[in-house]
């Protein structure tokens, strides 16, 4: 692996070189392909236009980021920032000029890239719908591979990005890309719709407990899976970077506390709504999910402890779909019937 890594080194260094000037760009790409922004940004948008692409949508961003997760566990992935130092092919003066960045020191294990595996995963539901769409409208089979060609370009940008920051190396984006796409590939025709919430508090709950049962399972076998955590700390240009929210088990809560806002939103969503909504509707729907997600994601959780930390991020994403899918929709619902009143008044 030495010689893959250090053509990652190398590549990093390439393309800092190259695109030092758009930096902003690249780092926006890297916040775009954030898992986190699967749940805050895309889900939210996807459902105020089609409900089910919607749930599509949230519910592959839940099993990949899990998978995600389980999978760093178990293939002790390296990241570029800290194995530059801790691999000893580089010796001062002689260490590649590279530079950190504020998204650049998560504490997870690096294989595969979460941000290539899930967005590959939820914009691949986003992009093949509205392909789709466009291909009912239109019948021309150029127009609707636009969001192919968008969606491959979006994959390519997102991966550059997340190795001229020096949090992956190519091979471990390749990885993360592949298998998400392959994943949504074959979560878009198994959705799950029409079913109770207990089906969905079982997720959260099974996800949870696989999740925990595999980690205790491997610190049982003698693997220390903080190694990451420490390295990461140790290397990070700053320890101001060294955050909370880009822990493993924060994944975890995440993918467990949105299966169960998805039962909850579910179990209170009234029948059929959407379809009669006009496009304005939608979008002011979209805008204000934007919006409550955003003040909702600004809570701040408990540093003091870790597991006051967790708990709080698995209560906020619980509330995240359930205030997409149910409060929103009544909201939307009130002031519309408010207006018909003013009106027949």
């Amino acid at each position: 692996m030495e010689a893959i890594h250090r053509q990652g080194i190398w590549a990093a260094e390439t393309l800092q070189g190259w695109l030092g000037g758009l930096q902003g760009a690249v780092l926006f790409l890297s916040w775009l392909g954030d898992p986190k922004t699967s749940f805050l940004v895309c889900f939210p948008v996807a459902y105020a236009l089609n409900k089910r692409v919607g749930v599509c949508v949230l519910w592959t961003a839940i099993l990949t980021e899990w998978l995600n997760l389980t999978c760093k566990w178990l293939m002790f992935g390296e990241r570029p920032f800290w194995w530059i130092h801790e691999s000893g092919v580089y010796i001062e003066p002689h260490l590649p000029r590279t530079q950190q960045f504020f998204s650049t020191c998560e504490t997870g294990p690096g294989s595969p890239s979460g941000h290539a595996m899930v967005t590959a995963g939820t914009w691949w539901v986003m992009m093949t719908s509205f392909s789709n769409f466009l291909r009912s409208r239109t019948g021309s089979w150029l127009t609707s591979s636009i969001p192919i060609l968008l969606y491959l370009t979006l994959l390519l940008g997102i991966g550059i990005s997340r190795i001229f920051i020096l949090a992956h190396f190519p091979h471990q984006v390749l990885a993360g890309t592949v298998t998400g796409a392959a994943l949504s590939f074959l979560l878009t025709k198994r959705v799950p719709e029409n079913k109770s919430f207990l089906y969905y508090a079982a997720t959260s709950g099974g996800l949870l407990l696989t999740a925990l049962g595999l980690h205790g399972l491997l610190q049982y076998l003698g693997m220390d899976l903080s190694w990451s955590i420490v390295l990461a700390t140790k290397w990070c240009a700053r320890p101001d970077w060294i955050r909370l929210d880009t822990a493993p088990f924060t994944s975890l809560s995440r993918d467990a506390g949105a299966a169960l806002g998805l039962g909850l939103g579910s179990s209170l969503l009234s029948s059929a709504q959407e379809e009669r909504q006009s496009w304005g509707v939608k979008a002011a729907s979209s805008a204000l999910a934007l919006f409550l997600l955003r003040v909702l994601d600004q809570v701040p959780g408990p540093t003091h402890s870790k597991l006051l930390f967790y708990a709080v991020s698995y209560l906020k994403n619980a509330l995240g779909p359930f205030t997409v899918m149910a409060v929103i929709p009544w909201l939307m619902r009130s002031l519309a019937g408010n207006q018909g009143t003013k009106k027949k008044q």
